[in-house]
């Protein structure tokens, strides 16, 4: 497992990725100043810079959380999920507001510990001449492998989910053909009963993913609508496979059969941003176990040629 995975056990970790969401404020203002406008603000004491950062996060006031953090705070982008990003931003405000002390480290650095978990800011405030400033670049790796860890856990579920949902679909005839198959699409069509998901009428069973998407409404997001681009769901984008190459299981066939589903699925998930939002790459078939492959800064590219499930021997099992 990648060590910025294994850091998730921490619980710390739902916070410390709201982090992110600050910086993803930042950047997406950055685009529109320059460094050389770009002045990082002082502050008397280290209990200011703290307040004034709760302050601005709480009312999304990007252009003083770019002067709090400088010009170091642009090389920190967007994790790519808005919806992600909102709800972070409230949890940090959240854990902020509930408890707020500081631990010195030496004369000149301090750390803000927030939370009744008692979880240190990431990000080390220090002493800049008689004032306070916050040292944005020495937490920022620590910032983006939190995300990235939670990002990778919450796909590997719900990739599992996946393969559970098309378990349940494949166990009922769900369009009266007399043929029992898998799902070819995530949202099935308005009054249909084609994909994954559908709105359950009062008193029927739910659809296969209908707890993921009632959890996934729940914190804010929505349907994609028609013509509109796919929607990250927790920094990763999900693309059903509908064949399988040489090298997995079983060798090279077609899930689909005279237009039916019915010979085996896949899933492949890949990261909105490559470095930010995820570094893995993950695949699963009708086996159910879940591969993964880090594949480099082409990742968008390499994932959208991909058609098959065909995981080789750098595809390693998800443990």
């Amino acid at each position: 497992m990648p060590n910025h995975r294994k850091k998730q056990e921490n619980p710390c970790r739902h916070w410390l990725a709201a982090f992110i969401a600050v910086i993803a404020i930042i950047s997406a203002f950055s685009l529109t100043v320059s460094a050389q406008d770009t002045k990082q603000e002082k502050f008397k004491s280290p209990e200011d810079a703290m307040r004034a950062l709760i302050e601005a996060t709480n009312t999304n006031n990007t252009a003083e959380l770019l002067a709090i953090f400088g010009p170091e705070g642009k090389s920190i982008i967007s994790s790519g999920d808005a919806v992600a990003d909102s709800k972070a931003r409230k949890r940090f405000v959240a854990a902020a507001k509930e408890t707020l002390k500081f631990s010195k480290l030496d004369d000149n650095t301090v750390l803000a510990v927030i939370g009744k978990d008692a979880c240190s800011f990431p990000v080390p405030i220090v002493k800049s001449g008689q004032e306070w400033v916050f040292s944005t670049d020495d937490g920022r790796q620590e910032i983006i492998n939190r995300r990235i860890g939670k990002n990778e856990l919450s796909t590997i579920q719900v990739s599992l989910a996946y393969v559970d949902a098309q378990r349940e679909y494949i166990a009922k005839d769900r369009d009266g053909s007399g043929v029992l198959q898998y799902a070819q699409k995530f949202r099935s069509h308005e009054g249909r009963k084609d994909g994954l998901y559908w709105e359950a009428a009062a008193g029927e069973e739910s659809s296969p993913l209908g707890p993921l998407v009632a959890r996934a409404t729940e914190e804010g997001y929505s349907a994609r609508k028609p013509g509109e681009k796919p929607k990250p769901y927790h920094g990763y984008y999900f693309k059903i496979l509908t064949s399988q190459g040489s090298k997995a299981a079983g060798g090279e066939r077609d899930y689909i059969i005279n237009g039916k589903m019915t010979a085996g699925f896949g899933l492949l998930a890949y990261p909105a941003q490559y470095g930010v939002s995820g570094i893995m790459t993950f695949v699963v078939n009708q086996q159910g176990i879940v591969y993964e492959k880090d594949l480099g800064p082409r990742t968008e590219e390499v994932a959208k040629a991909v058609t098959k499930y065909d995981p080789d021997e750098a595809w390693e099992e998800v443990k």
